[in-house]
């Protein structure tokens, strides 16, 4: 499913919801873990897993960036710094598994943000099949999602 987009008052909020069949320690240590992290975003790690720390982005031979960890609690919350904008990581226990909710913070629509939103709902999909065991075709997905996103988007221009 599409993520929800809103206008508020220094921007725009992204919201992405899923019910996953997994613990919240499952679905956390995908978000925290390095190597389960790498699996789905090869170009994110996680640094110094603190609030004040950070996480890693790293292409090599391009870009090496740390982005500053702004709220952490363990199987809880993961938020921090995205180049300017704010992603937002909150898993819920539910009676059977846990919600992951992503929320990213969009100060101005970009081109990127069309890539970066259909990016973000793909690694919450590639995140589920890692989980479920089960394949995913990621480039297809991102075309596709790519397209959705840059419709979407287009309400707000």
């Amino acid at each position: 499913m599409i993520a929800d987009i809103k206008k508020v008052e220094d921007g725009y909020l992204v919201k992405w919801e899923r019910t996953l069949n997994h613990s919240v320690e499952a679905v956390w240590a995908m978000l925290t873990d390095n190597s389960k992290l790498g699996k789905w975003f090869e170009e994110l790690r996680a640094g110094d897993l603190r609030k004040g720390g950070f996480m890693k982005f790293y292409v090599p031979d391009f870009m090496d960036e740390e982005l500053e960890i702004m709220e952490y609690k363990p199987n809880s919350v993961l938020e921090f710094d995205w180049f300017g904008d704010v992603i937002r990581f909150e898993l819920h226990p539910k009676s059977e598994g846990c919600a992951l909710v992503l929320l990213e913070k969009v100060k101005t629509i970009t081109e990127q943000t069309k890539k970066d939103l259909a990016g973000w709902h793909v690694c919450l999909d590639v995140i589920i099949a890692l989980l479920d065991v089960e394949p995913i075709q990621r480039e297809d997905e991102w075309k596709h999602w790519h397209e959705k996103y840059t419709e979407k988007l287009e309400e707000f221009e």
